[in-house]
C-alpha cells in the first residue's frame, strides 16, 4: 500500500458544479472549484463518529 505523505487534488463534478477534493495526512477538504473555504473533516473526527459534528459546527461558523 502506498502512504499519503503529501496532498493528493482531484476535480469532482456534483450537481453539475465543479469541485476540488483534497486529500492530505491531516484529513480531506472539499471546496467549490475557484474557491478557499469549503468542508473540512480530519481523519480522527472520521473515525470516532464526530465526523456529522465537527461538519455540523462548521456550517454553524459559516452561517
Amino acid at each position: 500500500m502506498t502512504p499519503l505523505d503529501k496532498p493528493i487534488r482531484r476535480e469532482l463534478d456534483i450537481g453539475g458544479e465543479a469541485y476540488t477534493l483534497t486529500i492530505t495526512p491531516e484529513g480531506l477538504k472539499l471546496v467549490p472549484k475557484g474557491k478557499r473555504k469549503g468542508l473540512e473533516l480530519a481523519w480522527t473526527d472520521l473515525v470516532s463518529g464526530d465526523a456529522a459534528l465537527a461538519s455540523a459546527l462548521q456550517a454553524s461558523l459559516r452561517g
